[in-house]
C-alpha cells in the first residue's frame, strides 16, 4: 500500500513538473515570437534640432514638426526661445543624462512589439524627443501615429532640477518609468471609460491599465508597473486585507462618493484613510486593489480574450472574480 502511495505521488509530482515545463515553454515560446518580430523605432531629438539651428531655420523646423509650433506664436517667440537660458540648461542636463537614445529606443520597440502582437491595428509611431519646461504632468503625449517624450522629466528622481517637486512625483521621473507611462496613454485608447460612476467602476478601469502591463510589459517588476517604490509595493501586499476590510466595512465599494478619486484613485503622497496608517500607504491603493480584482478573475478564467478583458463591465467582472485578499 505504501508502494502504491509513493508511486501515485512521484507520478502526480512528475505531471506537476511536465505541466510547469509546458506551460514556461509556452510562455518563452509566445516571447520569442513577439521579440522575432520586425520592428525598428528611433527617437528624433527635437529638442537638440531646435536649440542647435539658427533662426533662419525655424521655417524648415516648423514643416517638419508643424504640431509643435502653434500658430498663434510669431516666429520670434521660438527665435528667442532658441536661446533662453534656463532651455539651454535643461538641453545640457538631457545631454548628461542620455548620452544614447539607444536604451530608450530599445525598451520602445520591446513595449510596442507587444502591443503589435496583442492589438494587430497598433501603429509604430513617430517618436520625437523635446524639452517641456520639466511639466511632470505631460511626460509623454501619445496618439495611435505620435510619442512625444518630455526628455527633461525622465532624469532621475533625485536630479537636482527637480528640487521642490514633491518625493511622490518625482519617484516617477525616471526613465525607467517611461514604457509604463506609454501604456498608460495607450490604455486611454483601448479601454472604454467606466460605465458607472461607483468607486468599484474607478478601481477596475484603473485596474486594467496596470493589467494592460502584465501583458505589454513583462519584464517590468510589480513596483514599476504601479509607479511605486519596492517599499511601497511591499506595504500594499503585507496590508492587503486591512486595505479591503476599510473599503468594506466603509461600505465604500460601491460608493459613488466622489471624494474617494482623491483619497484611492489619484496621484498622492499617501493614501486617506484617516487613521494612523496614512503616512506610511502609498498613495493610489484603490488602484492596486482594482489590479488584484482583475488578477482575481484572470486566474478563474485564464482564456480570457484581452480585449474581452479590457472590454468587460466592472460589475460584471468583480462578480465572477470573486476577490479575497491573499493575506
Amino acid at each position: 500500500m505504501r508502494l502504491i502511495i509513493r508511486q501515485t505521488k512521484i507520478f502526480l509530482n512528475s505531471a506537476v513538473l511536465f505541466f510547469i515545463i509546458i506551460g514556461c515553454s509556452g510562455s518563452n515560446s509566445k516571447e520569442s515570437e513577439i521579440l522575432a518580430m520586425p520592428l525598428s523605432l528611433n527617437i528624433e531629438r527635437f529638442d537638440l534640432q531646435f536649440h542647435q539651428s539658427q533662426s533662419a531655420d525655424i521655417p524648415v523646423l516648423k514643416n517638419n514638426y508643424p504640431f509643435l509650433f502653434p500658430k498663434k506664436f510669431h516666429d520670434s517667440v521660438w527665435v528667442k526661445r532658441q536661446k533662453d537660458s534656463l532651455q539651454l540648461l535643461l538641453l545640457e542636463n538631457v545631454e548628461k543624462s542620455f548620452p544614447s537614445m539607444d536604451p530608450l529606443e530599445e525598451e520602445l520597440e520591446y513595449l510596442f512589439k507587444h502591443l503589435k502582437y496583442y492589438f494587430p491595428r497598433t501603429r509604430t509611431p513617430r517618436v520625437i524627443g523635446v524639452i517641456n519646461n520639466v511639466d511632470y504632468q505631460s511626460k509623454t503625449i501619445y496618439n495611435d501615429s505620435l510619442l512625444l517624450i518630455s526628455l527633461d522629466t525622465y532624469l532621475g528622481k533625485n536630479h537636482p532640477l527637480y528640487e521642490g517637486i514633491p518625493q511622490y512625483i518625482r519617484q516617477e521621473m525616471d526613465a525607467k518609468f517611461l514604457s509604463s507611462h506609454v501604456v498608460n496613454k495607450f490604455a486611454e485608447y483601448k479601454i472604454p471609460p467606466p460605465n458607472g460612476r461607483s468607486f468599484l467602476s474607478m478601481m477596475v478601469y484603473e485596474g486594467k491599465k496596470i493589467y494592460l502591463k502584465d501583458w505589454v510589459l513583462p519584464r517590468l517588476s510589480e513596483s514599476q508597473k504601479m509607479g511605486f517604490t519596492d517599499e511601497q509595493y511591499q506595504w500594499v501586499v503585507e496590508n492587503e486585507t486591512y486595505i479591503w476590510q476599510y473599503f468594506v466595512e466603509k461600505q465604500l465599494i460601491f460608493s459613488t462618493e466622489q471624494t474617494l478619486r482623491q483619497r484611492f484613485i489619484e496621484p498622492a503622497p499617501f493614501s486617506k484613510f484617516y487613521l494612523e496608517i496614512d503616512n506610511e500607504s502609498p498613495g493610489r491603493v484603490g488602484v492596486w486593489v482594482g489590479w488584484q480584482i482583475i488578477k482575481s478573475f484572470v486566474e478563474r478564467y485564464p482564456d480570457t480574450d484581452i480585449s474581452a478583458l479590457l472590454n468587460m463591465p466592472a460589475q460584471t467582472l468583480f462578480s465572477k472574480a470573486n476577490y479575497k485578499p491573499r493575506r
